[in-house]
């Protein structure tokens, strides 16, 4: 999912780092407001884990590479997309920074896909699930959107950036993604969330 310098145009760069600005705001007003001091120690565990799991890339021909992102768990176990966003952007952080993964001027598009995107598609796909079918379910299949959808804006990120038609790389994400999506977003997620529900009930949000 990371999108490497060089592939985005500057002024596309620019665009994506004062969306992520301006969502970062209101992530740190959520967290203020809302995160609670027993939930630190399990965000900070995602968020290694996170690290962790993103280490196993997988390249594909586009350019972005293909592997587990973890935002939709975030956010399903905290109860806000804003908790996925800021647990995202310092993992992508680092890595960028640190590590050279997804560089500099692409760091802002990599937070808008994972962080944001990811994020709230994982987030209210699971609120909108779980009104039909029960909670475990609802967490693989809105694990499983999060990656798969925004795999396929990014295809659609580069074809308008003019780094790769739009029908291949719609193709190549696409299939990618569904794959990782079944064997290892939506069911590491899953698994996952079942083990801290069983063990751990009191630090899943509530009022989902």
């Amino acid at each position: 999912m990371h999108i490497p310098d060089g592939l985005i145009p500057l002024w596309q760069c620019a665009i994506y780092y004062i969306i992520i600005i301006i969502i970062g705001y209101f992530a740190v007003k959520w967290a203020k407001n809302n995160l609670k001091e027993k939930q630190i120690p399990l965000l900070a565990v995602l968020a290694a884990g996170i690290f962790a799991i993103q280490a196993l890339n997988i390249p594909t021909p586009l350019g972005a590479s293909g592997h587990m992102v973890g935002a939709a768990l975030v956010a399903i176990l905290l109860g806000s997309p804003f908790a996925g966003f800021l647990v995202l952007t310092v993992v992508l952080i680092i890595q960028g920074l640190v590590f050279g993964d997804g560089g500099i001027t692409a760091l802002g598009i990599n937070i808008f896909n994972m962080g944001v995107l990811a994020s709230f598609i994982g987030f209210y796909s699971f609120k909108g699930l779980k009104s039909y079918i029960k909670d475990i379910p609802s967490v693989f299949v809105a694990s499983f959107l999060s990656l798969l959808i925004p795999a396929l804006v990014i295809a659609i990120q580069l074809w308008f950036a003019g780094s790769f038609p739009l029908i291949e790389g719609l193709l190549l994400m696409g299939t990618y993604h569904v794959i990782i999506g079944v064997v290892a977003e939506g069911l590491i997620s899953t698994i996952v969330y079942g083990s801290i529900k069983k063990m751990r009930p009191d630090l899943i949000a509530g009022g989902l």
